[in-house]
């Protein structure tokens, strides 16, 4: 049978608010009466009912989380990241996927508001700023984790890397080895995450008076098949990049499986450089030299700074609405130098991107 407050009362001689109190753990209740309380309640195998404890508080003390896939190595560390921190604060996580729609991510957020958790955490998003729009009614607020929220209002905010400065580190440690032509791999069109990194790709070659090339930047969608494909579009053209910065690690680990079979030297002839660092860029061959997002410290902030809102008490704080971590330069095998040819004529050597 169900062990209830009345049945601990009953047991410790005490009221029921007593108990409720001690269980609570409030400091009206003595120390000693608290112990006995909840020593009683454990050996008599008492389990709070999480439903009216959430009706007492206004809270259900959960967390919904929307993830665009839950095969992204770098979503599961986020994810777990956000578990985590969830727990240390006493809160449960309800996991949903979009699997990068823009109407499902909508309607998974609409779904977790229905089991009336207490906040969303929304990584990668596909609606970014349409969040203020959309979700002005659900009266949750929502944190998104590497996309911008454009529009400041009481239910959107964010946690992102910098992905314009990540992605000018990564550039400009091609350049540094002695590379000229360089190829953008890019991810998902219309994505703010793509649109900073080809920002900071930009940047670093113009800071190196290299000129920007559009016909060197590849269309992608920051899944592996994508970077396979990108190989021939990078090799299959008169003026050979002999590098190239990818949107993510995905699609360069899709670069270097597909310059392996194609019997293309990685970093001889293809220096590859990515973004994240998630747990395969140290293990595939060549090692890969990427850029390293902070993704324990990016879910324990996004929780935190959910958690706050659903309290009501930073919303109104400027600099809190989008919160920027940087990432860092992690050098593998990958982004080696640059082989100098020798006796070859100079209109046939690295190309004219310099300006």
């Amino acid at each position: 049978m169900t062990v209830s407050i009345k049945d601990i009362a009953k047991a410790a001689g005490v009221s029921h608010s007593t108990v409720s109190r001690a269980l609570g753990e409030s400091p009206l209740v003595s120390p000693d009466t608290k112990d006995r309380i909840q020593r009683l309640a454990r050996e008599m195998g008492y389990s709070p009912d999480a439903q009216a404890r959430s009706l007492v508080m206004g809270r259900t003390q959960t967390i919904g989380i929307v993830v665009t896939t839950i095969t992204d190595p770098f979503i599961a560390e986020i994810v777990q990241a956000v578990e985590s921190t969830a727990h240390d604060h006493g809160y449960s996580v309800i996991l949903a996927s979009s699997n990068s729609r823009r109407r499902r991510e909508i309607a998974a957020v609409e779904m977790l508001r229905s089991k009336r958790v207490d906040a969303v955490i929304v990584t990668s998003s596909r609606v970014g700023a349409l969040y203020q729009a959309h979700l002005d009614q659900l009266g949750a607020p929502v944190v998104l984790i590497n996309s911008r929220s454009e529009q400041r209002g009481p239910y959107t905010f964010s946690v992102t890397v910098d992905n314009r400065h990540g992605a000018c580190l990564a550039t400009g440690h091609l350049i540094r080895r002695g590379h000229r032509r360089i190829a953008y791999i890019a991810g998902a069109a219309n994505h703010s995450d793509d649109f900073d990194r080809m920002a900071g790709y930009r940047q670093a070659l113009g800071e190196a008076n290299i000129a920007f090339e559009p016909s060197l930047v590849v269309r992608g969608t920051g899944r592996v098949d994508c970077g396979e494909e990108a190989l021939t579009a990078v090799m299959d053209r008169s003026d050979v990049p002999s590098a190239a910065f990818c949107y993510n690690d995905m699609t360069a680990i899709g670069l270097l499986r597909a310059a392996r079979t194609a019997g293309v030297s990685v970093p001889r002839e293809l220096a590859v450089v990515g973004f994240d660092d998630i747990p395969f860029a140290a293990y595939v061959s060549p090692a890969l030299t990427t850029i390293a997002q902070p993704k324990p410290e990016m879910g324990k902030r996004a929780v935190e700074m959910a958690l706050a809102l659903a309290g009501g008490e930073v919303s109104d704080l400027p600099g809190f609405t989008n919160v920027v971590v940087r990432g860092r330069l992690v050098v593998r095998e990958s982004s080696g130098e640059r082989m100098q040819v020798e006796h070859q004529p100079a209109s046939e050597s690295d190309g004219g991107g310099s300006s």
